[in-house]
């Protein structure tokens, strides 16, 4: 694995378009994006305003304990220093509406999400480490060591 660039957060029509999903979400269409994704309300950590993302669903095979999602943009990410300050949520995926806690994982399980994740969406997988700063050959190992380096959290339900 080679450690590039990671991509700047979205702006512009970019930042609308990844935000569009909100808007399903909004109007209850939410389950048009299956399980795969999640909607994530938060409390803003100045404002305490409700905040809204929709985020992928690293582990969403399994969601009975919770959602583990990876924080794509980095630790800067709002959405994730927002959980930090509050780690009390709400999220909605495919016809539930569920309250959770951020739980803020570890090297070890980062490294094994990823490597679960990669083994059923290997493009996806090396595109969203392209995008974190992660050149990867496509190897267990990379991606086991590009999930080390990623922060991810587990949204448990309450």
């Amino acid at each position: 694995m080679r450690v590039t660039e990671p991509a700047p957060p979205p702006t512009g029509l970019r930042r609308h378009l990844l935000r569009a999903p909100i808007h399903l979400y909004r109007r209850h269409l939410g389950v048009l994006l299956g399980r795969r994704f999640l909607h994530l309300e938060h409390r803003g950590r100045k404002s305490g305003q409700w905040r809204h993302v929709v985020l992928e669903v690293v582990n969403h095979d399994d969601t009975r304990d919770g959602f583990v999602v990876a924080v794509g943009f980095g630790p800067t990410t709002d959405w994730y220093r927002n959980l930090k300050a509050d780690p009390h949520a709400f999220v909605e995926s495919g016809r539930e509406r569920v309250a959770v806690t951020a739980e803020f994982l570890g090297e070890g399980a980062g490294a094994d999400f990823m490597a679960h994740y990669a083994s059923e969406h290997r493009r996806t997988a090396a595109k969203l480490c392209a995008v974190m700063g992660f050149e990867v050959d496509g190897s267990d190992a990379d991606f086991r060591e590009a999930g080390r380096r990623i922060r991810f959290v587990r949204l448990r339900r309450a």
